[in-house]
Parts: C-alpha cells; sequence; structure tokens
C-alpha cells in the first residue's frame, strides 16, 4: 500500500499533536484563510452539478484537471461563506493531492475528518467534509482505471 501523500500525512501528523479543541479550531481556521477558490479559468458560475459535493452543507464543488505527468490539480469552490471547515478541508485537499500520485491519493478515507475536526464533529458536517475526500479519490481512482 503506497501511503497518502506526504503533504497530506505531515497534516494528519501536526493534528496529531493537537489535543485542546480550541488550538484545533484555530489552526483549522488559519488553513481555511489559505482556501483559495477555483480560478475562471477552470470554472465559473453557476457551476455543473457535476462537480457538486453531494451531502456537503456548504455547498463544495471539485474539479480534477489531469496534469502532463499523470497526476492531477484538484479545484474546489464552497458557495457558503461560512463554510469554514470546507474550506479547511478543500485547502488541505488542494495543497497535499494537487501534483500527488494518484496511488496515494486513492488511499485516502474518510477517517481523515476525525483526524482533523475530532470525534465530535457533528453527523451533517462530517458526511460534507467526507464527500469532499469522496471526490478527491473517486477523480484518482477514474484515472488509475484508465488504460
Amino acid at each position: 500500500m503506497p501511503g497518502y501523500p506526504p503533504k497530506l500525512q505531515d497534516y494528519l501528523d501536526d493534528f496529531g499533536f493537537i489535543s485542546a479543541r480550541d488550538e484545533r479550531i484555530d489552526f483549522l481556521i488559519a488553513i481555511s484563510d489559505e482556501f483559495e477558490p477555483v480560478p475562471a479559468s477552470v470554472a465559473t458560475k453557476p457551476y455543473e452539478e457535476a462537480h457538486r459535493v453531494i451531502g456537503c452543507e456548504s455547498e463544495a464543488f471539485v474539479w480534477a484537471i489531469d496534469r502532463p505527468d499523470g497526476t492531477l490539480d484538484f479545484h474546489f469552490d464552497v458557495l457558503n461563506p461560512q463554510g469554514l471547515s470546507a474550506m479547511a478541508m478543500c485547502a488541505i485537499l488542494d495543497q497535499s493531492c494537487s501534483g500527488a500520485p494518484l496511488e496515494q491519493v486513492a488511499t485516502i478515507n474518510g477517517d481523515v475528518v476525525f483526524t482533523f475536526f475530532g470525534k465530535d464533529i457533528s453527523m451533517g458536517k462530517g458526511r460534507g467534509l467526507t464527500e469532499i475526500i469522496n471526490a478527491v479519490v473517486y477523480a484518482a481512482n477514474q484515472r488509475l482505471a484508465l488504460p
């Protein structure tokens, strides 16, 4: 098994040391500030429904753009301006999965949501964040299945 993309593993390791809820929240807010919406060269509003993350209360969208080296660039948008958790998750995935080997991206599972957001995350928020991850993993698996 190839393991997670190294940048994602770094994030997970960093969060593994955070036990205080307030510290976790501050760290996630700082990461959400790094969120960059999809550039207009990739997509403009209104977005195609095929890119919508089903089940995400913050109205997240995901695009996977092929790179010449066989990896993917991931782009995201979160339409709810208060969707800081979704923005943080998208920023983490963008920074750690864009350009990463597809075999590593394909191994990511939704349990990383609990490492980042804690076990007490609401069911709705947890589902939406997991679905953002699933969209990224699905895109990687699609490309891996191509001949």
